[in-house]
């Protein structure tokens, strides 16, 4: 089995309204050393092992479902773990 980490962001040159109100939120907390605040997705896969290639699987989920490519960008991190 795998543990699959998947985080999705925001391209940089994608306005991120929802990481601006947080820094609006947190300046406003006197947190003003804060610069920039951008906001994601993370999501953890667990996967069964198979014939098909572990990162050539994960890819393709996050191209087909996990991420809207246009505007965002993902990274992955696989761990192989003992089934329970």
């Amino acid at each position: 089995m795998y543990k699959v980490k998947v985080y999705v962001t925001l391209r940089e040159n994608v306005l991120d309204p929802q990481g601006n109100a947080v820094k609006g939120a947190l300046h406003s907390l006197s947190y003003n050393e804060v610069k920039d605040v951008r906001i994601g997705k993370f999501m953890e896969l667990v996967i069964e092992k198979s014939e098909r290639d572990i990162d050539e699987l994960v890819r393709e989920m996050c191209e087909k479902l996990l991420a809207n490519t246009v505007i965002e960008d993902y990274r992955y991190e696989i761990e192989e773990v003992v089934a329970q």
